[in-house]
């Protein structure tokens, strides 16, 4: 009887001036239990060792891993990289891998085979927030998809319960394998978001077509360092101007689909609403809000455990 080969799972690294991680991150590639994988380094303008580091590992390895940068060795940003790499993967899965994360050995493997499962067109694991990793003493954190775990989720539902709408963490991008077919389906990253939201862009397509399986398991780790995009929106002042930006496009986006989800409108609006109607929202949500949180701290249990019997007399 003949087997037939593990399916090929096609791993896309962008990359900018990483050049003390990406070793790393290429050697966690290289220890994966499953072999049938092509990794893709996309050069983003690095001027740093980053790019004589992938080139290396490129030559060293070449019917596995693959460099490319953008013509003049410009920087494009995450979501115009990513896409360069799709359109010349050759797996029938995709699996991201930012340049300063890491896999454990098993990852692929087990991803591949929770998807295959559950007949999920993407599966998205927990992420292990990697702190220890130079910061000595300081614990690492297991940070859980923000819904219920080990569950097949069909259209919009993942949208009511994650961020950037819903109050549940949303998977890292190092968490998440993917059929390339859905990922070409839904246009890829959307190019207008250069580092924050781009992994959302995508996510937001998933999560209004396609079924979608959430896995508790965490073989990922999430290198937490104050040069992030993440960190560095909060530090630099830019979250609001750049989450107003991405809930526009989805506004656009979702009047776009054939198929209109109320609720997730209403949760739009909601969020919408401290940008477009400051005044309102500061006297219908934020200082109700910021009494209720007063109030917890200090009214005495026994006041709150009267008012409370009270109410119900």
């Amino acid at each position: 009887m003949r087997i037939s080969p593990a399916p090929k799972i096609s791993i896309v690294t962008c990359f900018l001036n990483v050049e003390n991680y990406i070793e790393e991150t290429i050697l966690s590639v290289l220890q994966q239990e499953h072999d049938n994988w092509e990794l893709l380094l996309i050069d983003d303008g690095s001027t740093d060792n980053s790019t004589s580091i992938a080139k290396l590992y490129a030559k060293r390895y070449p019917s596995k891993i693959f460099y490319t940068d953008h013509e003049g060795h410009q920087n494009k940003g995450a979501s115009y990289s990513r896409n360069v790499a799709i359109e010349r993967a050759t797996g029938e899965y995709i699996a991201f891998l930012d340049a300063d994360d890491v896999w454990l050995p098993v990852y692929l493997k087990h991803q591949l085979k929770v998807l295959q499962a559950h007949h999920a067109t993407m599966v998205c694991e927990a992420t292990e927030y990697w702190h220890n990793w130079t910061r000595v003493g300081k614990q690492n954190v297991l940070t859980q998809v923000g819904t219920q775990q080990n569950k097949l989720f069909t259209p919009p539902q993942l949208l009511l319960d994650l961020y950037p709408l819903g109050r549940g963490a949303a998977p890292c991008i190092c968490g998440m394998l993917v059929k390339r077919e859905a990922v070409l389906r839904h246009g890829g990253f959307d190019d207008s978001f250069k580092g924050m939201y781009d992994d959302q862009a995508l996510l937001i397509k998933l999560y209004l077509n396609d079924p979608i399986y959430i896995s508790s398991t965490a073989n990922n780790r999430y290198r937490q360092r104050p040069e992030s995009l993440v960190h560095t929106s909060h530090q630099t002042g830019n979250y609001h101007s750049e989450r107003k930006a991405f809930l526009e496009w989805l506004e656009t986006h979702l009047q776009s689909q054939k198929v209109k989800y109320t609720q997730v409108e209403k949760l739009l609006g909601a969020a919408l609403m401290p940008y477009r109607f400051p005044l309102l929202y500061f006297m219908t949500r934020a200082v109700p809000q910021k009494a209720k949180r007063m109030m917890r701290s200090v009214v005495p249990a026994s006041v709150k455990q009267f008012v409370k019997k009270a109410v119900w007399v």
